[in-house]
């Protein structure tokens, strides 16, 4: 397939629209003549425009196909966020034991004359060190007592433990274990089953693996509650959607980021039907960081930030499809802007510098109006809406929401991006592409809750297999009979 000189084919038509008014003002064209041709190169312009932009490939660095990596933003202050290697929890519940030995290797003859030295005084030590892992199963039996007492012939039982409700029960070390591996790590339940049986010498059914993660999931409902009021109390949330399988229909896991909170809902809606179901933006007051979604920007009482990460990979590809000069300086004023803002410690411009920044803006875009081609008028009673190409929408969108996109250099809260949205719904998608889908929507939502409660405790620094234990010591007790 012969391939297309994009840059050569806009210079021709240029070329042939700087022809066509010369012949107009030298007075060569009749105003018929004119008039049609007017109208004709305007079609061929918005043509032009469509067509290169279908002929260009999309991709992870102009397009919203999402990245596997991205940069850290840096352009908002972080809140609630623990830094460095996390902080300690107090009474750390841990199943790990350290057996440390240290054995001597001592010098008692010399290699080289045979003189003894067992009496001579070390000068210095060399240590190698072995690491290795032993697996081991711990089985507690109690025996209760079962008595008659010989006053009134009544049988007497002695107690069993509160954490002992029925005659087979397994430790919240082995809970989490396998909790770990279903919801952090996402291994299927079949492999989950066999790791486990290759470590203790037992099968676990997949029923009882099912039954660990629901009985952690209805532990975490006061937890999640809290998660709900601190989202509210937050200056800034990110938001975002992801599609995912619930018993073979597709349902939208919703992302409600902040600081060191993260939760993940599950709805069968994705719009506003979901929204306000989940009932967290329509009480929310301050500022949602999001994709332009129109089912976000309906809520006019919240403030709006625009992911700049978005909007930079839409710019690449107009400026890849038709080398618009428009789109080119935006794309380098939104980064230098954003690579300034990171550098600040308010993580802001001055009042001063937010104003010139606007004026810049404006102008960019009041050139790029001249740049695009024009959009004929609709004609009366036809139906729809006209074609517009997508460097147009673009355009419209960034002169539109021109506050919520520049907002990351005003307000210290906004970041540049949406990224943390995007990382927190990224193990979804692996998680479906391991499991193909969930079997119902009970365990999606345990899914949802118990992965919220994970990334969150892992922002403070807490090892998931100790999150999960501190959240199952806060559960009632139940028996764990196989098939339950």
């Amino acid at each position: 397939m012969a391939t297309l000189n994009k840059t050569s084919v806009r210079d021709e038509v240029d070329r042939l629209k700087q022809e066509f008014d010369r012949l107009c003002s030298d007075g060569k064209v009749s105003p018929e003549i004119r008039a049609v041709m007017s109208s004709l190169l305007v079609v061929v312009d918005l043509i032009l425009a469509i067509f290169l932009e279908k002929t260009t490939r999309k991709h992870n660095k102009n397009s919203s196909l999402p990245s596997s990596q991205t940069d850290k933003d840096e352009t908002a202050v972080e809140h609630g966020v623990a830094k460095g290697k996390g902080r300690k929890v107090s009474g750390e519940i841990s199943n790990t034991r350290v057996k440390e030995s240290v054995t001597v290797a001592r010098v008692e003859t010399c290699d080289v004359c045979g003189v003894l030295l067992d009496k001579v005084p070390c000068r210095t030590w060399e240590r190698r060190t072995k690491v290795d892992i032993v697996f081991e199963k711990i089985v507690e039996h109690v025996d209760a007592e079962i008595k008659q007492c010989p006053n009134c012939d009544a049988m007497v039982k002695g107690s069993f433990p509160e954490d002992m409700p029925g005659r087979l029960q397994y430790g919240n070390g082995l809970k989490a274990f396998a909790i770990h591996l279903i919801i952090s790590q996402m291994v299927a339940l079949n492999r989950v089953q066999k790791q486990i049986s290759a470590m203790m010498g037992m099968v676990l059914s997949e029923a009882t693996l099912l039954k660990f993660v629901l009985r952690l999931h209805r532990g975490l409902a006061e937890w999640e509650a809290g998660a709900i009021e601190h989202i509210l109390q937050a200056p800034s949330v990110h938001v975002d959607e992801t599609s995912c399988r619930v018993e073979k229909k597709n349902h939208w896991i919703h992302v409600y980021s902040s600081g060191g909170t993260t939760l993940k809902m599950l709805h069968c809606k994705r719009g506003k039907e979901a929204i306000v179901g989940l009932n967290i933006i329509p009480r929310y007051g301050g500022i949602i960081i999001h994709d332009c979604w129109a089912s976000y920007l309906s809520y006019g009482h919240c403030g709006h930030g625009l992911c700049g990460s978005h909007l930079l990979r839409e710019l690449t590809f107009v400026i890849e499809s038709n080398h618009y000069r428009w789109a080119h300086n935006i794309k380098r004023l939104l980064k230098e802007t954003c690579r300034t803002v990171a550098k600040r410690e308010e993580k802001c411009l001055t009042e001063a510098e937010y104003a010139n920044l606007q004026k810049r803006y404006r102008n960019i875009l009041t050139r790029g109006d001249k740049e695009l081609p024009e959009i004929p008028e609709k004609e009366k009673g036809k139906r729809g809406r006209i074609a517009k190409s997508d460097a147009h929408n673009l355009w419209e969108r960034l002169k539109e929401h021109e506050t919520a996109v520049l907002l990351f250099a005003k307000d210290p809260h906004v970041p540049f991006t949406n990224n943390r949205a995007e990382r927190d719904l990224r193990m979804a998608k692996v998680k479906q592409k391991v499991s193909g889908c969930f079997r119902s929507e009970q365990y999606a939502r345990a899914y949802c809750r118990i992965s919220s409660y994970l990334q969150t405790m892992a922002t403070q620094g807490v090892n998931p297999l100790v999150a999960i234990q501190l959240a199952l010591a806060n559960t009632t007790a139940e028996a764990d009979t196989e098939g339950g």
